[in-house]
């Protein structure tokens, strides 16, 4: 079915800015943020007038900024690389938003490419329009829900946003390339980002610019608790490096403020964010229970493109040999979880991470004072099936058991492998350290006076892991943390 465009016949749009081209990835950026000011100020401008009641003159476009990059050799890279190079000659393109919240990330990725290639990029005005909600500022959205009683439908004035340009096909390797003959040079494209910043902003009522670098999925509250008591230590100590603390509602605490305070009304995912100057500090996201939770939080976190995440959760632990509070350190996952299938099939085999898998170990031996053969004592590496029924013990259990015995699998939970399925889709490093809860296949069950207990004696410990991991890999290189197993045969140059 074709989609047809409609057709302004009074289309306003800002004044055309020649493309420039840039061998200094500092003034690249400078060029791409000035094309986005440009561009988001028009059309906040002209949203207060026709909110204030002037009459539209047509129909008010502006259009993101594009970067691209033409390479005409085979160019000889360090092969060691997974990223920051493109992989034939050709010219590579993306649109791209909110470069100051980018400005890092672009510096890194361009100045590699120039590094890399030895060839110009080019910064210009793309074809591809920025709708009037993912540009205005937030005293203009509250203004947006105030209709006009003589007001036309708002799509007729602007822009608004288009599923054609908002999707995961590059990611998934689905994009092909454009009559124009251009290749992605990024991920994710300008709107499917803003699409996403929109609703992390919504979900974690937190803004994306307070988002680090490492992100801790957990779906308990009590991970929370201990997450604020230990950001409370480290903003005392000068020598941690960690500048903030960032609650659910933007609320800011820091070393000489050091009130931690946040909304009432809490979101659907509650956030917090321990900062540092770089980004390189820690956020943690309360994603509560299920797959569908787990898949949505990644969904829209991956276009912040942060250099790792993990799962700390709970589980049932499926072998007789295991005990209430031990650890489980994923190697393998067992999908049955049914809410990526159509974007990762089941016959893709979800790697485990050296990097990541050696960080889990070595920070649970740090916090247990346990190491080698001892470890084994309260820590069992091993496959991990996560459903989607969270009630999965109520069915007739020959068909469940024998495929998890099948499996060799030794923990069950809901979010472990749509977790890490989907670090593997967006290229974000991943892991999963999960604590057995319960035993239901030994008459164990997760009962409220046995939760309570197990929760006051392993949150603390189980959170202390995951923070240490995190640390460990900020001190790792980018380019050994992001490893070329997550690379496909043809990828984008962008992480």
């Amino acid at each position: 079915m074709i989609k047809l465009e409609p057709i302004y016949t009074n289309l306003i749009e800002p004044p055309l800015q020649a493309p420039l081209s840039f061998t200094n990835a500092a003034d690249a950026v400078d060029a791409i943020e000035a094309l986005y000011e440009t561009a988001t100020n028009f059309l906040c401008g002209h949203f207060a007038d026709y909110h204030a009641g002037k009459t539209p003159e047509g129909h008010y476009r502006a259009c993101y900024p594009k970067l691209s990059i033409t390479t005409s050799t085979f160019t000889k890279v360090d092969t060691r690389l997974s990223f920051g190079h493109v992989g034939a000659p050709g010219t590579y393109t993306t649109t791209l938003t909110r470069p100051k919240l980018f400005r890092h990330y672009l510096l890194q990725q361009i100045g590699l490419l120039l590094e890399n290639h030895q060839v110009p990029v080019t910064v210009s005005v793309s074809d591809t329009p920025i709708p009037l909600h993912f540009a205005l500022t937030d005293e203009l959205r509250l203004a947006e829900g105030e209709n006009r009683a003589d007001a036309s439908p708002l799509r007729d004035i602007f822009d608004v946003p288009d599923l054609k340009t908002t999707n995961d096909d590059i990611a998934n390797g689905d994009a092909e390339i454009g009559p124009d003959g251009f290749r992605p040079l990024a991920p994710f494209t300008a709107q499917r980002v803003d699409y996403s910043l929109a609703r992390l902003a919504h979900y974690t009522a937190t803004d994306p610019a307070h988002f680090q670098n490492h992100i801790l999925f957990t779906n308990y509250a009590f991970y929370m608790d201990e997450f604020v008591s230990f950001a409370k230590k480290a903003l005392a100590d000068p020598a941690s490096g960690y500048t903030s603390f960032v609650a659910s509602g933007n609320c800011i605490a820091t070393p000489e403020i050091p009130n931690i305070t946040e909304a009432v009304k809490q979101p659907q995912m509650p956030t917090y964010h321990l900062t540092r100057a770089d980004g390189s500090g820690i956020t943690l996201v309360n994603i509560g229970v299920g797959p569908s939770n787990a898949k949505t939080a990644t969904d829209h976190i991956a276009v912040l493109r942060p250099h790792a995440w993990l799962m700390l959760g709970h589980c049932a632990g499926l072998r007789n040999s295991q005990s209430l509070g031990d650890y489980v350190l994923a190697h393998a996952y067992v999908r049955e979880d049914s809410v990526l299938d159509n974007d990762l099939p089941l016959w893709v085999p979800v790697p485990a991470l050296a990097e990541i898998q050696i960080a889990l170990e070595n920070a649970v031996a740090e916090v247990t004072k346990l190491e080698g053969y001892a470890l084994k004592q309260v820590m069992r590496t091993g496959t991990v099936a996560s459903v989607d029924n969270r009630n999965w013990e109520l069915r007739e259990q020959s068909g469940p058991v024998q495929r998890l015995s099948q499996s060799r699998a030794i923990a069950l939970d809901m979010e472990s492998a749509t977790i890490a399925a989907n670090g593997f889709r967006f290229r974000v490093p991943y892991g999963t350290l999960l604590c057995v809860s319960d035993k239901p296949l030994h008459g164990e069950l997760k009962l409220p006076g046995m939760a309570s207990e197990f929760y006051s004696t392993q949150v603390a410990s189980h959170l202390q892991i995951g923070i240490k991991a995190m640390e460990s890999l900020r001190d790792m290189p980018l380019e050994r943390l992001h490893s070329r197993k997550l690379r496909s045969f043809d990828e984008t140059a962008f992480l």
